[in-house]
């Protein structure tokens, strides 16, 4: 899974570009320039997508980009989503127990934080999953 918000960029009357986020109405944000647009709308979906988290909202999944520009949150909150998106359903005690790990460590891996890359593994694993890491 791609964790990859769309959103649209539109020119201001007096001057720069205002984003909005196709699938999270709070988050929105300007740029300039359509390159810093581009990079406070990365800044905003993070800033959004960790809100919910702690807050343990409602994330919807990315909805197809369809030509539209992508955002990515910052690489905390991708782990945090990728887990909560993998559950499908099962219960963090479900997860604990497939880890072999306690409700409060299976809890920490759907918050925003720094999971290792062994216990994002184990995570995955115990969803049926398989972790992938790539560098854009």
């Amino acid at each position: 899974m791609n964790i990859a918000y769309p959103y649209t960029v539109e020119p201001q009357p007096e001057g720069g570009y205002l984003v909005q986020f196709v699938d999270l109405e709070e988050a929105f944000t300007e740029g300039d320039t359509p390159e810093q647009a581009a990079f406070h709308a990365a800044e905003v979906l993070t800033g959004v997508l960790a809100v919910r988290l702690e807050r343990g909202e409602d994330i919807p999944p990315p909805s197809p980009a369809e030509g539209r520009p992508l955002a990515v949150p910052d690489a905390p909150v991708q782990a945090a989503l990728l887990v909560r998106f993998a559950q499908q359903g099962k219960s963090l005690s479900e997860l604990a127990r497939a880890m072999g790990t306690s409700w409060p460590a299976a809890q920490r891996l759907t918050r925003p934080g720094n999971p290792t890359i062994r216990q994002l593994e184990r995570a995955a694993a115990a969803l049926g999953k398989r972790l992938v890491l790539s560098l854009e």
